[in-house]
């Protein structure tokens, strides 16, 4: 049987807003714990200590919600959380991945967190793994800093999405969701009376 090292589920976020800063990385797998094996050695005989590599797919329901990111003027920045969920009843078993696709006129500009993500097709999309543990109604967060361009119009930049795909997934209908960029004005400081 695997033992799910502490910290193995590193980029989680817990309720009480407890989880790295961005920029920071989680502690590795077995960091603090006296008890965990080290990777690429193996915990009891005839086993691994890496327990995606060993452990059957959970029962897990990994979700999407929907957070648009704050408003942005053209040429200006925000940051797009890509809030990822499970509904259980199981810990995944298995990595599962976030990808971001980026609304036209928007690119991902880093850095990311986690650290691993990466940019491709030219900043328009962004993809991020985050590694297997996720309890049941726990989360895990990509934050991804967005560049618009100057020449965006004003109003609302559609067309972007987040996804998330898990080997351990059950339920696919609810693994992408919708976002959209508010494009705003640039303005002014306010002058002095």
């Amino acid at each position: 049987m695997a033992v799910l090292a502490a910290g193995q589920a590193g980029a989680v976020c817990p309720p009480d807003d407890t989880a790295p800063a961005p920029g920071t990385s989680a502690p590795a797998p077995g960091a603090g714990d006296p008890g965990a094996a080290e990777p690429g050695t193996t915990a009891e005989p005839g086993t691994t200590a890496d327990p995606a590599a060993a452990a059957a797919p959970s029962d897990s329901d990994l979700y999407v919600v929907r957070i648009d990111p704050d408003p942005a003027a053209p040429g200006g920045s925000t940051t797009l959380h890509a809030f990822v969920g499970n509904l259980g009843p199981d810990r995944t078993a298995s990595p599962f991945t976030v990808v971001v696709t980026l609304p036209e006129g928007v690119t991902a500009e880093g850095p990311f967190f986690p650290e691993n993500c990466y940019e491709f097709q030219n900043g328009h999309r962004v993809r991020c793994t985050f590694p297997a543990g996720l309890p049941k109604f726990r989360s895990a967060t990509a934050l991804i800093p967005l560049r618009l361009s100057a020449d965006v119009p004003i109003g609302e930049l559609a067309g972007g999405y987040v996804a998330v795909r898990g080997n351990d997934d059950r339920n696919e209908a609810n693994n992408r969701q919708p976002f959209t960029v508010q494009v705003v004005e640039t303005t002014g400081p306010r002058p002095a009376v």
